[in-house]
């Protein structure tokens, strides 16, 4: 059902800056697990050593897309992918 709504964000944020549509990251989970996560990417490629870990809604690593995405939680979409993965794991 969340296909084309995924897919339509892929591609504007590929489109924005001809970047990977999606960020993958390690996060700590239930039992001190870690568990990679899968986003779609709102900030530009290697924000992480252009700044720092936190941010604030104007931060400028946050690309014009990704403020939108952000806004409306659309971001977190592809973790639906994480949780079926660890439940199913």
């Amino acid at each position: 059902m969340l296909s084309p709504v995924l897919i339509i964000i892929a591609l504007l944020i590929k489109q924005e800056d001809c970047k990977p549509a999606f960020y993958r990251g390690v996060r700590v989970g239930r039992y001190g697990r870690p568990f990679r996560v899968f986003k779609f990417r709102t900030m530009v490629v290697d924000a992480e050593q252009i700044g720092g870990p936190s941010t604030s809604d104007d931060d400028s690593r946050i690309t014009k897309v990704g403020r939108f995405i952000r806004k409306y939680k659309l971001d977190e979409l592809p973790q639906l992918i994480n949780v079926l993965t660890e439940t199913f794991h």
